[in-house]
């Protein structure tokens, strides 16, 4: 089982790859424990010194006015819990739950967050246990922290609400039990701690980075397919020419589909053929994927920055002042998922027209709708149709969640970031460009087994060619086409076709 040290050292959204996968053990470091004491003795410092503090001897949000007698202050953490547990919808999956539990750990192991040390351990247990809260999908703005998706992380760790433990959905109470487990008694500020923060947007903004380091490679992949079999050029993918740009995604996706050609006879049996030009969607692939590319990598330097930043509030500095501030707000987090959707969304819209192109035949290759025989059968023409609904659909999923916001909290918060939205229809975006991608690469395999069947095809694009060749019964002509799409679709998920390529050359 992975170990992963809970310190204030750098992370990576890479480093949590391994919670998607299953169980893994956390520990933390000495010098996080230390953090921890310092700051809950600064915070303790500070109340009984009659000092007011938000949420610790006040109510919350625009009840922040009223203030709570020393008798009431554990009642209020409690109550707060109970009464932000409002979420609504499917539970999240349990990668993103551990995720959402470890970016917990990683703010407060910096020590600004004023709790016992107690809280985090408590954490610790239950992620070394794998029990894991089951938070509903929706009801979070994304300010103020993720609060309702928080409250039922909040509530299992007090021992109310429901975990999946040992594979089952059950009452905490009976997972804590059987698991030996004893529940969290919230002391001052920590009901309020729980629930602050951007976990819940962040850890969707970790899954749709994992996922989209494969997608960028598979697009490049189709691309590849297409260019090979719709005899499109190749030479416009040569290194000289994309060294002109200084776009370093352009330059990685031409050479990716440069090289996924290399030994292609398809490719040279039309060297000299007289065709000036091909469409944008074929000849600036580099162009289109590389631009998705570099907006990647730069939303994944802002969510690494999310990782590594505190996020609580309000928050206990080293000097001994407690400050309220906005450190829970995800506007960060909820830009860079809009322009994630809008890089995922071009990707799928670029590969729907590649299809398209198919879809008119090539004189002398292959006739229209990449049919055996046109008019008796029709062929890829609906398949390209269901491409064409999910191209659509990503686009009006890719409007930027970010630009929207409805004031909360009887107008205190009154201007959010919609984060968890953005996230969320991400991956829909996501998932939608799996089947895009998937029905662009059968299209290219029936065109390759009408027009190039016996031709040797490139080193990347050969692997691709076999894996479709088992998967769609290219000779029976017209046929029921969901099962193949659903089936590569998976094999892209899975992650199975890229290491397919990758087995015999690596990509970028």
């Amino acid at each position: 089982m992975v170990t992963l040290r809970i310190s204030t050292g750098t992370f990576s959204y890479k480093d949590f790859a391994h919670l998607f996968d299953g169980p893994i053990h956390v520990a933390l470091t000495n010098d996080s424990i230390k953090n921890l004491q310092r700051s809950h003795e600064r915070l303790i410092s500070k109340i009984n010194s009659g000092n007011t503090i938000y949420g610790v001897n006040t109510g919350f949000g625009n009840l922040s006015n009223i203030k709570i007698e020393p008798k009431d202050q554990k009642v209020l953490q409690l109550n707060l819990v109970r009464s932000h547990a409002s979420g609504v919808g499917k539970p999240l999956e349990l990668g993103l739950v551990r995720s959402i539990l470890v970016l917990k750990l990683l703010t407060y192991s910096k020590g600004y967050s004023g709790i016992r040390p107690d809280l985090p351990k408590k954490i610790v247990q239950f992620l070394n246990k794998d029990i894991l809260p089951v938070i509903p999908e929706k009801g979070s703005v994304g300010a103020s922290g993720d609060l309702a998706p928080l409250g039922h992380m909040a509530l299992a760790l007090i021992g109310e609400g429901f975990v999946f433990y040992e594979g089952k959905k059950m009452k905490t109470k009976t997972a804590l039990s059987k698991a030996r487990v004893k529940a969290l008694d919230l002391y001052p500020k920590e009901g309020l701690s729980l629930i602050n923060g951007t976990q819940v947007s962040t850890a969707l903004a970790i899954k749709t980075l994992l996922d989209g380091e494969s997608l960028l490679k598979t697009a490049d992949i189709a691309g590849a397919l297409s260019v090979e079999n719709s005899f499109a050029s190749r030479k416009v993918f040569q290194k000289e020419i994309h060294e002109l740009k200084a776009h370093p995604g352009q330059q990685t996706s031409a050479r990716n589909v440069y090289k996924l050609l290399n030994g292609s006879k398809i490719v040279q049996s039309h060297t000299n053929c007289g065709k000036v030009q091909d469409p944008y969607s074929f000849r600036c692939i580099p162009h289109i994927h590389g631009a998705c590319r570099d907006g990647f990598t730069q939303a994944a330097e802002i969510i690494n920055n999310e990782i590594n930043s505190v996020s609580d509030n309000p928050i206990v500095l080293k000097n001994g002042d407690v400050v309220s501030s906005g450190h829970f707000h995800a506007e960060h987090v909820a830009q860079a998922l809009d322009f994630l959707a809008i890089s995922f969304s071009e990707l799928g819209a670029v590969s729907e027209r590649r299809t398209h192109f198919f879809m008119k035949g090539v004189e002398g290759e292959f006739p229209p709708f990449v049919t055996k025989t046109p008019g008796v059968e029709s062929g890829y023409m609906i398949a390209h149709v269901t491409a064409s609904s999910l191209a659509s659909e990503n686009k009006t999923l890719s409007h930027p969640a970010s630009v929207d916001s409805l004031p909360t909290s009887g107008g205190q918060e009154d201007l959010v970031s919609m984060a968890p939205w953005a996230g969320n229809k991400l991956l829909h975006i996501q998932n939608n460009l799996r089947w895009i991608f998937a029905i662009e690469l059968m299209v290219a395999g029936a065109a390759n087994q009408i027009a190039s069947p016996n031709a040797k095809s490139g080193k990347g694009t050969n692997p691709v060619l076999e894996i479709l060749k088992s998967v769609c019964n290219y000779e029976s002509g017209d046929r029921v086409l969901s099962t193949e799409i659903e089936t590569i679709a998976d094999l892209i998920k899975t992650g199975d076709l890229l290491k397919a390529v990758t087995n015999k050359l690596p990509l970028e």
